[in-house]
């Protein structure tokens, strides 16, 4: 088989599990909760690189940003061998209450993007695999018991892939249907792993609250408030964790 047009691997240069942040930057801050780290392929959005997490070899590979380009990673590593994918991101929270820094495991994510629509009517739904999910909130609730970070909340999320319309229409139709938050690729990596035969699943750290109108920052640098950056770390080492038993 040929190295994938994308992201440059072939089957064999990578492990079965896959970690997938949307920023390349959270690659490396990933890697550096890790051993034997080895930069595979960088190329456009995505970077990736192989290493090894309390025993556990794991791949990490950045998918940038929206579903379009989260589907080509997804597409990729499904035909080099990989089996799960564990979505590491930051979310946009719906619902009052839900503070800058706290956890949501997603259950399932409203298409609410125009990428799944080529792969399946938007009646189908997208959904983690349950293993996934269970390993996620059942290291989340260990991790926070441990440590007395944010809360962490288990429910469905949106996914949008119009970053600047997401208007107060549809902020106020998905806090009304009860979604958690929203962000930009769990739908596409959800859909994508099913139709594949994959596991998927998916945590955020919240990083705003639109129906409390606080945003995230311009840069990457201003992205987060400090608890947000401390707790990325948090969702780094629930991710890892949960991943020694997927």
């Amino acid at each position: 088989m040929a190295k994938q047009p994308h992201l440059l691997v072939e089957e064999g240069d990578i492990h079965d599990l896959a970690l997938v942040p949307g920023d390349p930057g959270r690659v490396d801050r990933i890697a550096d909760r890790c051993e034997d780290v080895e930069l595979v392929a960088q190329n456009r959005e995505y970077k990736l690189v192989n290493a090894t997490y309390d025993g556990r070899p794991l791949t990490i590979c950045s998918t940038g940003i929206g579903s379009p380009s989260a589907a080509i990673a997804a597409e990729e590593l499904a035909a080099v061998g990989v089996e799960t994918l564990v979505r590491v991101g930051t979310t946009g929270a719906l619902q009052p209450g839900i503070e800058i820094g706290d956890m949501i495991v997603a259950t399932g994510a409203a298409k609410d993007e125009g990428t799944t629509k080529r792969y399946e009517s938007a009646t189908v739904p997208a959904v983690p695999d349950y293993e996934v999910l269970s390993g996620l909130v059942d290291a989340a609730e260990r991790i926070e018991d441990e440590t007395a970070g944010g809360a962490v909340h288990v429910g469905p999320i949106a996914t949008d892939d119009a970053f600047y319309a997401e208007t107060d229409e549809y902020v106020d139709a998905w806090e009304a249907a009860g979604l958690l938050a929203v962000e930009m690729e769990a739908a596409a990596l959800f859909t994508l792993a099913r139709r594949k035969g994959l596991a998927a699943g998916a945590i955020c750290t919240v990083d705003g609250n639109l129906v409390e109108g606080a945003q995230k920052g311009e840069t990457e640098s201003e992205e987060l408030p400090e608890k947000a950056k401390n707790n990325v770390e948090r969702a780094i080492e629930i991710a890892l964790e949960a991943a020694t038993g997927l």
